[in-house]
């Protein structure tokens, strides 16, 4: 595995384990309440602003994994799809990388 591999797979972990170290946090202060936590998304312009990025950015992510797997018929990126939504983009944006296809050397 080249060393750009293990790269992308220790920041899909780092972008799992540390947004998901504060959502747990907050959940826990807030009763696992899931309609508390998307009005905290609004609670101003700024979080607002901050969620419609990463909405689009996960979007974005979607149609690139889904056009790049229909070409490539590599179905183990489709991993990165629910990795986004359920995680987020800071997981699954470099999880798809680390599990596309290597490509041969000369290419």
């Amino acid at each position: 595995m080249p060393s750009i591999r293990y790269l992308w797979l220790a920041l899909a972990v780092w972008g799992t384990v540390h947004p998901m170290y504060y959502f747990i946090g907050w959940f826990i202060e807030n009763e696992w309440s899931i309609l508390a936590m998307v009005d905290a998304w609004h609670a101003n312009l700024a979080t607002s602003g901050l969620v419609w990025d990463l909405t689009v950015a996960a979007v974005t992510l979607t149609v690139w994994v889904i056009v790049e797997t229909i070409r490539t018929r590599n179905w183990r990126g489709l991993w990165a799809i629910p990795a986004t939504y359920c995680i987020g983009v800071s997981c699954g944006l470099p999880l798809y990388l680390f599990l596309r296809p290597v490509p041969a050397r000369g290419a």
